[in-house]
């Protein structure tokens, strides 16, 4: 069944029959972390949009907001 996150990340899903689960842009199967990669190697915007026509402006935008969001941590002393 997928899981839709917040609406926040409404663009976003997780659903255990695409990409294992993997939280991948929704109605694709690009996972998040493949863009995510993509711009780590310095491809720019532009580009990862003509390599992947089915993406939009907006998904790249969700996936960085996604991966922000699920890295940012508070440090707490012991």
């Amino acid at each position: 069944m997928e899981q839709k996150l917040n609406k926040r990340y409404e663009r976003i899903t997780m659903d255990p029959n695409v990409m294992l689960g993997k939280p991948v842009i929704k109605g694709t199967r690009i996972p998040v972390y493949v863009v995510l990669n993509l711009f780590g190697e310095g491809l720019p915007f532009d580009e990862i949009l003509r390599q992947y026509p089915d993406l939009t402006k907006e998904d790249v935008l969700a996936a960085i907001k996604f991966a922000a969001k699920f890295t940012d941590f508070e440090e707490v002393e012991a």
